[in-house]
């Protein structure tokens, strides 16, 4: 089958678009024109002997494959943290696209990066950053995109990215990557996604810099949170809907920040850019005056959007502090266990 990009829908336990509403059309990146020369540039010859080295390095950190012992799964998690990985990088060309992360567009200075399924972690990567080091300099890229045969350590960027620190040429260097912590960036955005309706909530958040840990949902005139679960496309739904709006939306970074937007209205398609950041100053001055500031929807008329940041994002609602720990707290990778 070819990838989409997108899960089923029986997948991932949402409900399907409405009829009328077609998910975003996207290259499929599969076929699209990657630019992978490394793929074009590795002989068969060398693949078959990486592989044996593959092989032997395995087999003398594990030892011979047991009938007792069940081979090591990697956790699956978004880099997180200040630990720096070593990998390698290829290179390939999204012509515009958003990616999996279902981004309206690339980011302008087209630097961006494709993860393996276990980094991407079902889509909560989308919208971090990434320092990669290469033999030339290093690059700050947005992750958008899931690269399906990627290995953990393998970083697919774009092709501006990957010439900014190694030579085209080569198709692939070796890298040092880390997470950025609190990067600058702009208010938070929302945006609710074709077919969403007062029965059915669908949300994209931008603009959040650190990987989201929880995004929840009310009426804007109250009532309780409800918990809207995150798509591997970078959205997050809720199911049954809550009403026609406008909502309040409380969003939750895997580093505790937390901060809540109201007057968030049911503009399907349409980007909502508020004044609310999830960190740094701009947050910070906004906490002990609660002051109120307008939020503008791309192409729209001006709507009566007011933002408001929570208390301090260490203190945070009971509601969220008994949901599951940030992924930057994610299990260590099992070793195997010996026979006798």
């Amino acid at each position: 089958m070819t990838d989409t990009g997108y899960p089923a829908w029986g997948d991932t336990g949402g409900t399907p678009p409405q009829a009328d509403d077609p998910r975003p059309p996207r290259v499929d990146r599969r076929t699209a024109d990657r630019r992978r020369m490394g793929r074009w540039l590795l002989a068969s010859g060398a693949t078959t002997a990486a592989a044996v080295v593959v092989g032997v390095a395995l087999t003398a950190q594990f030892g011979a494959a047991s009938a007792c012992a069940a081979p090591a799964r990697l956790a699956a998690a978004p880099p997180t943290g200040t630990s720096t990985h070593t990998g390698k990088a290829t290179y390939y060309d999204s012509q515009g696209n958003g990616g999996n992360c279902s981004l309206p567009t690339a980011p302008a200075d087209h630097r961006y990066v494709a993860l393996g399924p276990s980094e991407y972690s079902a889509g909560a990567a989308c919208g971090g950053y990434l320092d990669v080091t290469g033999p030339k300099g290093t690059v700050r890229v947005l992750i958008m995109d899931k690269c399906p045969e990627c290995a953990p350590g393998h970083l697919d960027l774009s092709k501006e990215a990957f010439a900014a620190i190694g030579n085209p040429t080569q198709g692939i260097i070796p890298i040092t990557y880390r997470a950025v912590v609190d990067p600058p960036t702009g208010p938070l955005t929302f945006r609710m996604k074709e077919g969403s309706s007062q029965w059915w909530f669908a949300v994209q958040v931008g603009s959040h810099g650190n990987p989201l840990r929880s995004v929840e949902a009310r009426p804007a005139g109250g009532g309780s949170w409800r918990s809207a679960a995150r798509q591997d496309y970078n959205y997050w739904l809720v199911d049954n809907g809550l009403g026609p709006g406008p909502y309040a939306i409380r969003v939750t970074d895997v580093y505790g920040h937390q901060v809540v937007a109201t007057g968030i209205r049911m503009t399907p398609g349409q980007v909502q850019r508020s004044t609310v950041t999830m960190y740094g100053a701009a947050a910070r001055r906004a906490e002990p005056t609660r002051t109120t500031a307008r939020a503008t929807p791309v192409a729209t008329a001006s709507p009566t959007a007011a933002v408001t940041p929570s208390s301090t994002p260490a203190a945070a609602d009971p509601a969220v502090a008994d949901q599951a720990a940030p992924l930057a707290a994610a299990a260590p990778v099992p070793t195997p266990a010996r026979c006798g």
